[in-house]
């Protein structure tokens, strides 16, 4: 390569839990630079978590938490031209990219659900994602799915 790798940029905790994971999520759920907006929706959020879950022992950051390892791939599939055909290579995913992925399918099926406001449409989908079902979860079990049946090109893997 040519030029140098960019440097990785350092994100700041959040001011109330004090969790970087917490502020690449509300990176993530931010429009337009509005970011003390994405902040009060993630924390009413979480709020409606605690309340609607109350019988759990766990936090609510930690119910977020577990909720996002339950929507995180492992696998994904990438095209790749090989002669005259593209194949489904079935890759593994790096780490900081599994946590941005599994973010970003927990928000967009947070905005796809009908809801009040995006604060219950997130708790909900958090809530979903926590027992295992609901969009995101789904989306994870499809990527798996995919690499499964393309196992047999895994020999391409770049």
């Amino acid at each position: 390569m040519r030029k140098a790798k960019p440097k990785k940029r350092v994100i700041l905790p959040d001011p109330v839990y004090n969790d970087q994971k917490v502020s690449k999520f509300v990176n993530h759920l931010m429009y337009d630079g509005k970011k003390s907006t994405s902040y009060s929706i993630f924390y009413h959020a979480l709020d409606v978590v605690k309340a609607k879950m109350a019988n759990e022992e766990k936090s609510a950051l930690e119910i977020w938490k577990s909720a996002l390892d339950n929507i995180t791939p492992q696998v994904e599939v990438k095209s790749r031209r090989i002669g005259g055909a593209t194949f489904q290579v079935p890759t593994e995913i790096r780490p900081d990219r599994k946590e941005s992925i599994s973010m970003k399918n927990l928000i967009a099926f947070a905005r796809k659900r009908s809801g009040k406001s995006m604060a219950d449409k997130l708790a909900a989908e958090i809530m979903d994602a926590y027992n295992s079902q609901g969009g995101a979860f789904k989306r994870k079990e499809d990527m798996h799915r995919m690499a499964e049946a393309n196992r047999a090109f895994a020999h391409f893997r770049f």
